[in-house]
């Protein structure tokens, strides 16, 4: 375990010294902080025509009519910061040449990947936590509930873990920073809309396996306050598979090397 944590360490070290970490974090809290001023705009102008009787709901649920389209779009961001992130995880070292050292130091292929995984989702546990200081508005001015939120982020920070393990799959099987980027946001969009190439009203097994499929279909659930045992082992999995993958890919370039 000291092993892992100190590629960990690490790992999070090498974002820290170089402007990477702050670039994603400020890059991150900025979109977050634009969609966040849409969302409220939103709901003002909701509230404002409950209020003159102009039609629309008379009861204005925080949750539902901002917090979940934030939420959304906050999905959307991780979709494209992500990528970009993980791209230079092993293709980097391997542009370097580092990789061949650590590859030959007394460290197992799974404390190796399980280091790099730790130390991305720290830095993207705490690009998530910035993004509270604009939450705790709503609850300075406004009484949002708290569990549909913390579900919610639950749901992201669970859709953040499955999108860094695709990224440091494909950045172990390449040299190029770029292609590594590219290559992992083609295939998280591709699970993205993957439930959108089956018809819906069919309910055809090849609809529900697509739907099953499909990363982003499992955190709708989470931005409604729905915490689904059938949602967690699906990220828990897809975590698990992407690192099983890394790890088999490392162990070919050690063999090769």
């Amino acid at each position: 375990m000291s092993n892992t944590l100190a590629i960990a360490h690490k790992e999070l070290r090498s974002y820290f010294v170089s402007p990477i970490a702050y670039v994603f974090i400020g890059f991150f809290a900025l979109l977050y902080g634009y969609f966040f001023v849409v969302s409220l705009n939103f709901l003002v102008r909701v509230s404002m025509q409950a209020g003159m009787g102009m039609g629309g709901p008379q009861t204005i649920n925080i949750n539902e009519y901002m917090m979940r389209p934030l939420l959304g779009n906050t999905a959307v961001i991780m979709l494209l910061v992500l990528p970009l992130m993980t791209m230079r995880t092993y293709a980097e070292e391997k542009r370097t040449g580092t990789i061949e050292l650590l590859l030959s130091s007394p460290l197992t292929e799974m404390q190796i990947i399980l280091g790099k995984f730790i130390g991305a989702m720290t830095l993207f546990t705490i690009m998530l936590g910035v993004t509270f200081i604009h939450v705790s508005i709503l609850f300075i001015y406004g009484e949002p509930e708290l569990g549909p939120i913390l579900s919610g982020y639950l749901g992201l920070w669970l859709m953040g873990g499955a999108f860094i393990s695709v990224g440091l799959l494909i950045s172990s099987v390449t040299k190029n920073q770029m292609v590594a980027g590219m290559g992992t946001f083609g295939v998280l969009l591709m699970l993205w809309v993957i439930s959108w190439m089956g018809d819906p009203s069919s309910g055809s097994t090849t609809t529900q396996v697509l739907g099953y499929l499909s990363i982003l279909d499992h955190f709708e659930d989470f931005s409604k306050g729905v915490i689904d045992t059938k949602h967690l082992t699906y990220y828990l999995s897809f975590i698990t598979f992407g690192l099983f993958l890394t790890a088999k890919a490392v162990d070919s370039e050690r063999w090769r090397g």
